[in-house]
């Protein structure tokens, strides 16, 4: 049973994103010999939507917030510095409840309020739905730099997450972090894309400006490169994966195509009316 839970496990932790509802029903209908499994899969759970950096609309509230092992109280409760609230969250349901009155208490909490705000016009100028946040991390000594943006599009067989986390240390005025792709598409197959890539660098004034100035410039090269690599892709090893010309070594007509008899011209014998 230790086994086959753990190899259910690695099936959650891996469910491309906006599909972790289809992996658990694929789960029940293979295990549905062991029925008690899926309640089992708590920590699963846990692990999946705090490094997916899980998204929720609290109670009551019109924004969505983020569930991560940075704002994470214990005992399955979060913080949100945006809503100065925090709330319990069921992993399995991925819904929220009990949401109560949150003051944050940090040395840097001016510093966590402005980079949230610097933040935020990044986030609308340059996304057109996602979720942010920032918290202090570390015993207070560094700060937690959040980006989630999801689009999914099941009708046309494919899902995407953008993942961002930047860690600041106000000691050192340095900033590191990865940005993360994850792109599922399923039509008449299977392919995935799964990027990270890590930065980081120094902050000359540790004002908020500079530190999301630095993450505006590391997000939109990785784009650029993102974009670049794609097109490399398109007219290098997909289209190498296309026979330039028939095992015949001549090229098709394909303007006569459409006038081919099958008996005649193409098999090469006469055909009956």
């Amino acid at each position: 049973m230790a086994s086959q839970l753990a190899t259910v496990s690695a099936f959650v932790e891996g469910a491309p994103p906006g599909e972790l509802a289809d992996v658990i029903a694929d789960i029940k209908a293979l295990t549905i010999e062991s029925p008690s499994l899926v309640s089992q899969l708590g920590p699963a759970f846990e692990k999946y939507n705090e490094e997916q950096f899980a998204t929720v609309k609290l109670p009551g509230g019109s924004q969505y917030v983020i569930v991560s092992s940075h704002n994470s109280l214990g005992n399955g409760r979060y913080f949100d510095v945006g809503s100065s609230s925090s709330f319990a969250f069921d992993h399995t349901t991925q819904k929220a409840s009990g949401v109560q009155s949150y003051v944050l208490e940090s040395s840097h909490s001016d510093l966590v309020n402005s980079i949230l705000k610097s933040l935020g016009t990044h986030v609308k100028e340059h996304y057109p739905n996602a979720s942010y946040g920032v918290y202090p991390i570390e015993d207070d000594s560094k700060i937690a730099i959040l980006v989630v943006a999801n689009k999914y599009s099941p009708n046309n067989f494919w899902n995407g997450r953008w993942r961002s986390l930047y860690i600041y240390s106000p000691s050192s005025s340095s900033l590191s972090g990865t940005m993360k792709v994850d792109v599922h598409y399923y039509e008449d197959g299977n392919v995935r894309l799964l990027t990270t890539k890590p930065i980081s660098a120094s902050i000359s004034s540790g004002s908020a400006s500079t530190i999301v100035r630095e993450v505006t410039v590391a997000e939109k090269k990785y784009q650029e490169e993102l974009n670049k690599g794609f097109n490399n892709l398109s007219e290098g090893a997909f289209k190498g994966l296309r026979r330039q010309l028939p095992i015949t070594r001549q090229k098709i007509e394909w303007d006569k195509i459409a006038g081919y008899r099958l008996g005649q011209d193409i098999g090469g014998g006469s055909s009956k009316r």
